[in-house]
Formats: structure tokens, sequence, C-alpha cells
């Protein structure tokens, strides 16, 4: 009988090992210290334009998450957790409280832009997804003609996702649920309903173009097989923004109901329902046709 079952645990050791392989990949990041300074710039720059046009909501909203990212990546993935590691060649706390700085702060700009429906959320859109794909490429030329010491040893820090991606998973679906019991529940009339396509656009969307960037430019996964690169590309994209979408669209409604976008105090102040009844109501009307012969057939110019 002991024969018989030594065989069984083993497939069972190696089964549960298995999974937790699945479930648990490396995030990694490489770069020269070079690419920090020059996103630093970037970050003066991009606050700049946005108090310059007077979106002085939407820096605060970035800084306050900026602050929330370092908590959570230092205090509970490295502190708390034990997932963080770094090269020995720079600082955890300092390297950590820049990427959360920059991420936390471009993510959430982006997505109170996304939200407010901007009216130049095109030109911010290029902006930032344009220097998170250019800003390796020049790093990259800069430190190989000018910093060969930078490029030979650059800083490389990593997580491994195993230990919380089940808690974010957790938060991912209440939020979502919440968003449905709502729409099926509580919302009466269209206007008072929650377009689920609009926050998962926006929340997967921006992951999305964030991992990309990193991949295409050499920083994300440096060192590390295609199948691992892209677990963080998809993974992520999917969970790690978009689980603060729910969230962070309830916040925008608060806050909305009482502030204009230039911290004027809205007078009169609106309700909650108020507040989500003028979001919906802002986004543009596409107006449907029927897909008929004669409606494609509407849209083509005369060949005659």
């Amino acid at each position: 009988m002991m024969i018989l079952a030594l065989p069984a645990a083993a497939t069972s050791v190696a089964t549960a090992t298995t999974a937790a392989t699945t479930a648990d990949f490396i995030a990694r990041r490489q770069f020269a210290p070079c690419y920090i300074w020059l996103d630093i710039a970037f970050l003066v720059l991009y606050a700049g334009l946005l108090l310059w046009r007077r979106r002085r909501m939407t820096v605060l909203i970035g800084l306050a998450a900026g602050l929330l990212y370092f908590a959570v990546d230092f205090g509970i993935f490295h502190l708390a957790l034990h997932t963080r590691s770094i090269s020995p060649n720079a600082s955890l706390f300092w390297v950590l409280l820049w990427m959360s700085m920059s991420y936390g702060f471009t993510n959430f700009t982006w997505i109170w832009l996304y939200l407010r429906r901007d009216d130049r959320l095109i030109e911010w859109s290029t902006l930032i997804f344009g220097w998170w794909f250019c800003a390796p490429l020049i790093a990259q030329t800069l430190t190989s003609r000018f910093l060969p010491g930078q490029a030979a040893h650059p800083i490389v820090i990593q997580r491994t996702t195993g230990a919380y991606h089940g808690w974010m998973a957790l938060i991912l679906f209440v939020g979502y649920a919440a968003v449905i019991v709502h729409n099926l529940g509580f919302a009466l009339r269209p206007a008072l309903r929650i377009d689920i396509r609009w926050l998962l656009v926006c929340g997967i969307g921006i992951q999305f173009a964030w991992e990309l960037a990193l991949l295409l430019g050499g920083i994300r996964s440096a060192g590390l097989s295609p199948l691992q690169s892209l677990k963080p590309l998809v993974i992520d994209s999917l969970l790690e923004t978009n689980l603060c979408m729910p969230y962070i669209y309830l916040i925008f409604l608060a806050v909305s109901a009482r502030w204009h976008e230039d911290l004027s105090a809205r007078m009169p102040a609106l309700s909650l329902a108020q507040s989500l009844e003028r979001s919906v109501t802002r986004a543009p009307r596409v107006p449907r046709r029927p897909f008929t012969v004669t409606a494609i057939r509407g849209t083509q110019p005369p060949t005659d």
C-alpha cells in the first residue's frame, strides 16, 4: 500500500507545484539609471502641461495615486509579502518611489481624463503612450553612446505575483459584480446605467498600452523567455489597472459632484445619482444604422 501511495503523493505534489508555477510569474524591468532621470523630466513637463491647461484636479488625483502605488508596492509587495527584489547597484526604496510616482501619476491622470471625457483626450493619450514607447529607446541610445558604464550595469528590479494576484482577482470580481447588480436592480433609467464596456476599455487599454510599450522598449521582462514575457502583458492588462475601475469611477462621481476640474466648488453640489446621470449623458451618441443591404448601399457614393 505504501508503494502505491508514494507515486500518488508524488503526482499530487507535482500537480500542486505546476499549478503554483502557472499562477505565479515574474514581472521584471531592466533599465539604466539614465532612464529614471529622463522620466522625471517628462513627469515635470507633463504635470506642467496639465496645470497650464487647468487640469488641477487631475494632477491632485495623479499625485494621490502615486503615493497609493508606493504604499502598496513598498509596504505590501515588499515589506509584507517579500515579492520584490532589486540588483545590488540600486536602492529598492528610491527606485520603487520613482516607479510608483511615475506610473501611478501617468496611469491615473490618464484614467481621470478618460472618465471626465476630456476634450483633449487624444492629445494627452498620445503624449503618455508616446513617452512610454520612446523613453526606453532614447535611454538606450544615450547610455550606449555616452554612458557605457550604465549600459553594462543596468538596474534590474522584479516581483513575483503568486502571493497577491488572487486577492487582486477578488477585488476585480467584487467591483464589477457591484456594477452589474447596480445596472440590473437599481438603474431605473438608462441614464443611470453604468457602461461596463466603457470601464473595461479604459482599465484594460491603459495597462495594455503600458505593458506593450515597456515590452517593445526592452524594459519589461528583459532576460525572460517569450512565454514568460507574454504573461505580464496579458494577465496584468486584464487585472492590475482594470481592478480599480469600478472604485475609481465611484470616486470620480463623488468628487465631480462637489468640485469642478479647476478645484472650484460646484454650486449647487450634485447627488451621486445626479453626478452619474451627468457622466452618462455626456457620452457621445453614435446613431445606429440598420444592418441591411439598403443601409450599406446608402453609405456608398454612386458609381455612375
